[in-house]
């Protein structure tokens, strides 16, 4: 009987979520100008760009991305609280909203790291560090088997499987009402901060990669680049 209900609960968490990524991959998107300007006043960034961002030094960048990642896993838990208490009924718009949040928090850290999401490209880039964040391994094997146009969906299909097997057990918790609303709000505050920090690690990553390009004396940095700012926070 509990295997059979964790089957089904598997299942059942596995299509909310690949449904809930695949809607917000086509409808959420943080409004990059606007938010740079939030940046630049909360911090005092000298920055008049996103790629300026590379030029930054990742002790400038730590603080903020923790802060972002702090901030939507409050927001994910009192979600995930208010929703809880419904139990599983609550599960489809209760994945659809996680997904949300969580796709917002990863661009927030692409921008923050300086890497936009312009282009089909980048986009493709932002959903590979997703994919980090949920802890599934693409390889290169499987990237350069799919078409670009392609390549999205297939990750979204692997970041679901990924997210019904880690949730799935946690979520049986939510199968009663009155516990649901701790266990809810417990879920979603771990699951966005675990993917959060993973993803941070992954644009750092990038960051350090690219910085140390521009640093190196036969590498100009971009035009229009800021000097390399290694202030501390």
């Amino acid at each position: 009987m509990a295997e059979a209900r964790k089957s089904r609960a598997l299942g059942a968490i596995t299509a909310f979520a690949n449904a809930g990524f695949r809607r917000a991959y086509s409808q959420v998107r943080v409004g990059e100008t606007k938010y740079l300007r939030h940046i630049r006043r909360a911090h005092g960034l000298p920055v008049e760009s996103w790629p300026q961002m590379l030029q930054l030094h990742p002790d400038v960048i730590a603080p903020i991305a923790e802060g972002t990642i702090s901030s939507s896993s409050k927001i994910a838990a009192l979600e995930g609280a208010g929703l809880g208490i419904g139990s599983f009924l609550t599960a489809v718009p209760d994945m659809g909203i996680l997904a949300t949040i969580t796709l917002r928090m990863l661009q927030k850290l692409s921008l923050l790291h300086g890497f936009e999401y312009a282009t089909e490209a980048d986009n493709v880039q932002l959903w590979i560090a997703a994919a980090s964040a949920a802890g599934v391994d693409l390889g290169r094997d499987f990237l350069s088997k799919q078409a670009m146009e392609q390549i999205v969906p297939r990750i979204i299909d692997r970041i679901a499987v990924k997210v019904g097997q880690d949730v799935a057990e946690k979520w049986a918790g939510r199968l009663i009402p009155v516990v649901g609303m701790g266990a809810g709000a417990a879920i979603n505050y771990y699951f966005v901060r675990t993917w959060g920090r993973r993803a941070r690690a992954h644009f750092a990553q990038r960051h350090r990669a690219v910085r140390q390009r521009f640093e190196a004396p036969s590498v100009p940095p971009p035009s229009g680049s800021i000097a390399l700012y290694d202030a501390r926070p």
